[in-house]
């Protein structure tokens, strides 16, 4: 390979980088639609609270509802 066509592949290179983070973030008008409930970690807060109830009242102990076994330590 040339110089020649060694250098334009370096420049090509570092177009491709500094093209690339120029599509980070989120723009102003997408927010919007970021904002909905439906896009929530938690799209519905009541159902969750409930759920919560529920399993602190079954396994006297809050929160850990991602992985199983009882609250008695018998899995």
């Amino acid at each position: 390979m040339s110089r020649r066509h060694l250098a334009f592949a370096a420049l090509l290179a570092a177009t491709a980088m500094l093209n690339a983070c120029s599509t980070i973030g989120v723009k102003p008008w997408e927010r919007d639609l970021l904002a909905k409930s439906a896009m929530q970690l938690n799209a519905y807060p009541v159902d969750a609270a409930i759920d919560d109830h529920v399993y602190f009242s079954k396994e006297a102990s809050s929160g850990g509802r991602g992985f199983g076994g009882g609250g008695c330590g018998c899995n």
